[in-house]
């Protein structure tokens, strides 16, 4: 094991019985350190002192034990998993594939659930029983329309957004077909998913089939299992997600970049602030207007505050930082500790990445902590229902009690001083219309600058933190070393705040890049690292992908393309199932911090090799950042080889001239 890879390990060390933990050792995030620190001389605890206190379960870690039936749970013998067998007989393979396809489930679950949350407000907004959102951008919902077969030429809104809406649909309660979104997908592609019978029909069908098949004695074949993991994984990824994704910017707007700031800095001692956290976008959008009001600001100061000030956390932070430029306070690890602060007035929070213990430590500063979604109640926490029929009554109560709470804020109160500025707020569309202009949008320059190796190759570095390794250290690791090699990146989540507060959202980060990748970042004015939103919004990734495909020279099949992901600090089964969707779309995927695998089994080898042969992509796994990024490389190397293009080119840089006559 490296050096670095000794750093990764769990802070909780078997063997070791220590008392004091170093919080120096645990993040890179200089601001959440400080709290860190406040937090533990306060006498409480945060998930990192509870990371450090307990140790994982070495067996469930690589899901070597089974509670899928009342015989059990059994467990199995990880470092000789064909010894022995569960009660009925499941083995090792069996066993590892059941607990990896309800991660899928519950992961896909999550992001279908989401995306179809939208599809219900979209329609009920169409149908004008909604009346406080609208459709915002009109011709992002024509482009959808069009890309799945929507007549849409000298059509009235309403009438192509009622049949998008009718076909989206389709995306989970169809139980035959193919969802509405793989006409999107290359040809070839879909031709690999066809034939191994993983084209999903729907996401509800497929979700409710995988949860039946991983029953006790049902499904006992892990390849078997693997094709339905796929099956559903895709539902997300080119359904849920993406209906989520295409959903938001119809009613939200597309967004485009802006220089926006990352930190707890951001947060004022002389206003009311108001953070929001989660992943669905409605409760923020009706913020966002609610804190608008000029009556509101009024309110504050009569409470002795300037005003109010909203920033984000996590991925609804990050859809708000890139489609409105809104702060973002910081990624997952950072929650707990901005509540020390005790500048918080209110913490407001919808779904999904949400600790309990937020209510507790809230209580403890004297935030204001309200749940506002019916799917996510925590005990303790103040349940302020948010209606999408009536947008204003949610945060206008919050605004309320966060006002009050100013008016008590503690005598003391500690924001940290540092504030970090970036570019967010990057889209599919907009990268057409950088690399191509307002009338010739294209991928062509990008790929025509991966076939003369300016760059090297694509990496979607995405995802959560967690507490079992540094906070952000290997997601800034591993995202400079890429670059460097002329690896452009793109990314989602969490992982996007540690780029963020590292300066790598600037175009003048591009001094980091190697040489060919540098040149083509400042032709552009672009950062060498794009951020694309939140989690759900991968999605961006598989439709850049494809579209990579379309414009000709990389291959015909995603599979093809000189592309590889990573999650190199992923904590949720949310992040399974977008690896397996990435991996199953072609994408060579590697996960960081651990694997609930066990290395040496048939079901492994499946996983990480087998696939790659029957035209997926595979998984990789390790905890390494520089390790990380030499499989990723050399996946990309390997690809590029593969396409005829590792050798010496003429390098330059696609011109306009040189457009017009490739595109006729």
């Amino acid at each position: 094991m490296s050096d670095e890879e000794k750093k990764l390990k769990p802070v909780s060390l078997e063997g070791k019985k220590v008392k004091e933990i170093d919080y120096r050792d645990t993040t890179t995030c200089e601001t959440t350190l400080q709290m860190l620190q406040k937090v533990a001389a306060d006498g409480h605890e945060t998930a990192i002192k509870r990371a450090f206190d307990m140790k994982p379960c070495p067996i469930g870690a690589e899901s070597a034990c089974c509670k899928h039936c009342f015989m059990g749970p059994c467990r199995l013998n990880a470092r000789d998993p064909y010894s022995r067998v569960g009660v009925c007989g499941a083995t090792i393979d069996t066993i590892g594939a059941r607990n990896f396809a309800r991660m899928v489930a519950s992961g896909g679950a999550a992001h279908t659930d989401h995306g179809m949350g939208m599809l219900d407000v979209f329609r009920e907004v169409i149908n004008g029983n909604i009346k406080g959102f609208r459709i915002k951008d009109e011709k992002k919902l024509r482009s959808v329309a069009a890309s799945i077969g929507i007549e849409v030429e000298g059509r009235e809104v309403l009438d192509v957004a009622k049949d998008l809406y009718k076909e989206l649909e389709r995306t989970y309660t169809q139980v035959e077909g193919e969802i509405p979104f793989a006409k999107r997908v290359p040809a070839k592609t879909l031709e690999t998913w066809r034939k191994h019978g993983v084209v999903p029909r729907g996401a509800m069908r497929e979700i409710m089939e995988i949860m039946h098949r991983t029953h006790m004695g049902v499904d006992q074949d892990y390849e078997n299992i693997v094709k339905q993991c796929s099956r559903t994984a895709l539902a997300d990824g080119w359904g849920g997600s993406m209906v989520a994704t295409e959903i938001t910017d119809i009613l939200f707007g597309t967004p485009t970049p802006h220089v926006a700031g990352v930190n707890m800095g951001f947060l004022k001692e002389d206003q009311v602030n108001i953070i929001i956290h989660g992943h669905e976008p409605l409760l923020f959008e009706a913020m966002i207007a609610a804190t608008s009001d000029p009556a509101v600001t009024e309110k504050a100061k009569a409470a002795g505050a300037k005003g109010v000030n909203l920033l984000g956390m996590c991925c609804s932070g990050a859809e708000a930082l890139g489609r409105h430029g809104i702060p973002h306070a910081g990624n997952f690890l950072s929650v707990e500790p901005v509540i020390a602060t005790g500048a918080v007035d209110a913490m407001a929070v919808d779904v999904q990445c949400i600790m309990q213990s937020l209510a507790t430590l809230s209580e403890c500063y004297g935030t204001r902590f309200f749940t506002t979604n019916p799917r996510c109640k925590i005990e303790g926490a103040t349940h302020i229902e948010f209606h999408e029929h009536e947008p204003e009554h949610a945060p206008n109560e919050i605004i309320r009690l966060a006002i009050e709470r100013f008016k008590n804020r503690p005598a003391r109160v500690v924001i940290p001083s540092r504030k970090d500025m970036g570019v967010h707020g990057f889209s599919h569309e907009y990268i057409n219309y950088m690399l191509g202009g307002t009338f010739r949008g294209s991928y062509t320059p990008l790929n025509e600058n991966i076939i003369n190796g300016r760059i090297r190759g694509v990496a979607g570095v995405v995802g959560c933190t967690n507490p079992r390794v540094k906070q952000d250290y290997v997601h800034v690791t591993l995202v400079k070393e890429l670059i460097k090699n002329n690896v452009l990146v793109v990314q989602t989540g969490c992982s996007q705040i540690a780029l963020a507060k590292a300066g790598l959202m600037k175009p003048d980060a591009a001094v980091l890049a190697g040489d060919g990748l540098r040149e083509v970042c400042e032709t552009v004015g672009m950062p060498p690292v794009l951020s694309l939103g939140s989690c759900v919004d991968n999605s961006r990734i598989l439709i850049a992908c494809a579209e990579m495909v379309r414009m000709g020279g990389l291959g015909d099949s995603i599979a093809d393309l000189p592309v590889a992901g990573c999650a190199p600090e992923y904590m949720s089964e949310k992040a399974i199932c977008i690896g397996q969707y990435f991996v199953a779309s072609g994408v060579y995927t590697v996960f960081g911090v651990t694997f609930p695998i066990v290395e040496g089994t048939k079901f492994h080898k499946l996983l990480f090799e087998d696939l790659e042969h029957q035209g997926f992509g595979k998984w990789g796994f390790a905890m390494d950042p520089y390790e990380i990024a030499r499989l990723m490389i050399a996946h990309i190397d390997k690809k590029r080889a593969a396409l005829g293009i590792m050798g010496e080119r003429e390098r330059k840089l696609f011109s306009m001239e040189d457009r017009r006559a490739a595109e006729g």
